[in-house]
């Protein structure tokens, strides 16, 4: 059987209802923007920039699979804006814990995305 369920929801709407609600999820302090992806309707970009002196920056790659499914992809890790190993243990740490909180966002927008 085909999956039929797919995302019927404008993105840029979608975009603006993960910008309301991912900072409810985050810490506190983290910063983070969504935008949606210009080549793929299913896709939101996610950047977030830690708190604190680490000044990591995170950009992951948001994939609606369906109406209520996401997959969760990172791009980027950056300090200070230049690139660095992401293979770390902190770093996996914060990127594992933001993949997480990513999830939780979407699980809270199941209303919008149905």
């Amino acid at each position: 059987m085909a999956k039929t369920d797919t995302l019927t929801v404008d993105q840029q709407q979608l975009a603006a209802a993960w910008s309301r609600t991912l900072p409810t999820v985050l810490n506190e302090s983290d910063r983070a923007e969504v935008l949606a992806d210009e080549a793929e309707s299913n896709v939101l970009r996610i950047h977030i920039a830690t708190a604190g002196h680490s000044n990591y920056s995170f950009d992951f790659k948001c994939t609606y699979v369906d109406s209520r499914e996401v997959q969760v992809e990172l791009v980027d890790v950056e300090c200070d804006g230049r690139n660095v190993d992401e293979r770390t243990t902190i770093i996996q740490t914060l990127i594992d814990d933001y993949v997480r909180h990513i999830h939780e966002c979407a699980q809270q927008l199941h209303a919008v995305t149905k």
